[in-house]
């Protein structure tokens, strides 16, 4: 019994570690945003994982920085005539997106090798925080080979490099969110999963994942700015030229109109299939995490709702587009939470 409680101590201890990593990569996810749209993702030239923690610290330094970015198409296409403010300005947010990201290495490694030196660590653990580790290194040489692709003639990155780049980074939140409950909740509470809801809840996470997917699509594409109208995109609900490349299949991946057009698909079918969820999960399962796992879920629905119906209507301002990018997270923890109550 008291090697129980212990345990249980040391749990407690490793969930807010986690909780302090997860909160850091969510921040991580939403300045990973923010340096996208303010077209500063290419302003760093090069990749140095150690060296690249020290900054340009005198005039002469700055200048050699901005003298190496000047021999890149991104400034001879599209940013010709900026100053070295300028320059400095597009720097700061890209220098502090992976000086964020090898914080994260750090905050989570370090902490780690304690735990397990300490055996603090429950059975079965340690292998998915190494995963956790793994995946996390991965996100780093991912970011670099988007910022690649766009170090070249055409100066803009990859599409698909950029939504493979969000995906990682939101899986890798989501692991260690469900990591966290499986600690903090570990106790299954009276009743057991619930049938057929607690399988269903996954598919739910599924889909809301698909739809992040789907807006960093937009994103990479800047689709966002093609029909700044809503509910009707233009003059009708379905745009003129949907799904008329050769291939056709190929317009869902590169085609601007009818990449905004699938994600507002995706929304619209969990504006549905959420509430209707909610409404079976809150009958079904009578349980008081349960009901506040429903309700965190649908007032995660409409804070997303608002803001992408904003985002849209007002152009895309940062701001709200960051806003946007960091409530699909919030949207995704909340179908996490209630996934992992029904079914532990």
């Amino acid at each position: 019994m008291l090697l129980s409680q212990q345990q249980r101590q040391y749990d407690h201890q490793i969930a807010a570690w986690l909780m302090l990593c997860a909160a850091v990569v969510f921040g991580m996810i939403i300045l990973g945003g923010v340096t996208r749209l303010t077209n500063s993702g290419l302003s760093m030239v090069e990749w140095k994982p150690l060296m690249g923690v020290i900054p340009p610290l005198s005039d002469e330094a700055w200048q050699q920085t901005f003298d190496k970015y000047k021999a890149y198409p991104e400034y001879q296409k599209i940013n010709r005539g900026m100053d070295l403010d300028g320059f400095k300005s597009i720097f700061l947010y890209e220098y502090l997106h992976r000086l964020l990201g090898r914080t994260i290495g750090v905050l989570f490694f370090f902490p780690m090798l304690f735990f397990m030196l300490r055996q603090r660590v429950p059975a079965g653990m340690q292998p998915k925080l190494w995963l956790l580790f793994l995946l996390g290194g991965c996100q780093g040489l991912l970011g670099w080979y988007m910022v690649k692709s766009g170090l070249v003639d055409n100066p803009h990155v990859s599409q698909y490099r950029l939504t493979a780049h969000m995906g990682l980074a939101v899986l890798i939140y989501a692991f260690m969110l469900w990591l966290i409950f499986d600690l903090r909740f570990a106790r299954p509470p009276k009743g057991g999963a619930n049938g057929p809801l607690a399988g269903w809840s996954l598919v739910l996470v599924a889909l809301v994942y698909l739809m992040i997917l789907s807006g960093a699509l937009v994103a990479g594409t800047k689709a966002g700015f093609a029909y700044n109208t809503w509910p009707l995109m233009g003059t009708g609900f379905v745009p003129p030229g949907l799904y008329s490349g050769v291939p056709p299949w190929l317009d869902a991946f590169e085609d601007i109109t009818t990449i905004q057009f699938n994600h507002r698909i995706f929304a619209y079918c969990l504006t549905v299939l959420i509430p209707v969820f909610a409404v079976l999960a809150w009958r079904r399962a009578p349980r008081p995490r349960v009901r506040l796992a429903v309700l965190l879920l649908v007032l995660a629905l409409l804070l997303q709702l608002g803001l992408g119906i904003s985002v849209l209507l007002l152009h895309v301002p940062v701001s709200l587009a960051a806003a946007h990018q960091g409530g699909a997270v919030i949207l995704l923890s909340a179908a996490l939470f209630l996934a992992h109550t029904l079914r532990r």
